[in-house]
């Protein structure tokens, strides 16, 4: 179901069809070890929410803390954000690509987009007073809203619901890079690019905005439901590790979308 987040569609621990992590080259002795062990791993060292929860929590502590450095540095080290955002940039894909979850690599993750998020969320600071926590109390609102939904089994993914996203978010990154496009060209000389024509007096980045928020809490349904699943298959406990990076990588995405959409509103 996790189609649309990388950290759980490469990853066979959170599939419906996979009982056990992914599987690995190994060698003779190291299949004979794994055949000797027992059928089931010990309740201890499987995946749960419980650890899932923990790991998250982590991962966000790290995040706000570099969120925090970044906001601070920024203003005398404006390459500090740019760093943030090449270094997260690449460290996400590492972690995507990788076969097993590194505790490590998916903090420094935190840390770099911490940077990234202190230093892009000073910039809409500076133009628009108190954006910041505008967009944080909206982030957390959805989050908020869509775990509570999740939980109370009101809201589920759907095989349908699954494929219309997947055509919506198609259809996203082609109009960004588009819109990027122009705007690089100057073809478009709006700030905000196409986002910033309007539609009977809307601008359409508005219209996109909501559209896209809901496309993130769907995302984070999608998200909570491979987590659901690798609980299921009792995954290795380490995979709670890629279970809280894509909560990480979708919540980021949610918060970027929910700050511009704010700064448009208030333009």
């Amino acid at each position: 179901m996790a189609l649309d987040n990388p950290a759980f569609s490469r990853n066979p621990a959170f599939s419906q069809q996979g009982a056990v992590a992914a599987a690995q080259d190994v060698s003779a002795q190291q299949l004979q070890e794994m055949y000797d062990r027992p059928t089931t791993l010990p309740d201890t060292e499987v995946m749960t929410v419980e650890n899932t929860i923990s790991k998250t929590v982590a991962s966000f502590g790290v995040l706000l803390v570099g969120a925090a450095a970044g906001f601070a540095l920024t203003p005398t080290m404006p390459w500090v954000f740019w760093v943030g955002a090449i270094v997260g940039f690449v460290l996400a894909l590492v972690n995507i690509f990788k076969r097993e979850p590194s505790p490590a690599l998916i903090l420094a993750y935190a840390a770099a987009q911490g940077l990234f998020i202190g230093g892009i969320s000073l910039i809409y600071e500076t133009q628009y007073s108190g954006i910041i926590a505008q967009a944080v109390i909206g982030t957390l609102a959805v989050f908020g809203v869509t775990l509570a939904l999740f939980a109370s089994g009101k809201v589920r993914a759907s095989k349908k619901a699954t494929k219309v996203f997947l055509i919506a978010m198609v259809g996203y990154l082609v109009f960004s890079l588009v819109n990027m496009i122009l705007m690089w060209t100057g073809v478009n000389s709006d700030p905000w690019g196409l986002r910033g024509v309007e539609i009977m007096g809307i601008p359409l980045g508005l219209v996109i905005g909501v559209l896209v928020i809901l496309m993130a809490a769907y995302s984070l349904v999608l998200d909570f439901d491979a987590i659901q699943q690798g609980v299921r298959n009792r995954a290795p406990k380490k995979y709670g590790w890629s279970g809280a990076f894509g909560i990480m990588v979708t919540v980021i995405w949610l918060y970027l979308e929910i700050l511009r959409f704010i700064a448009i509103a208030r333009d």
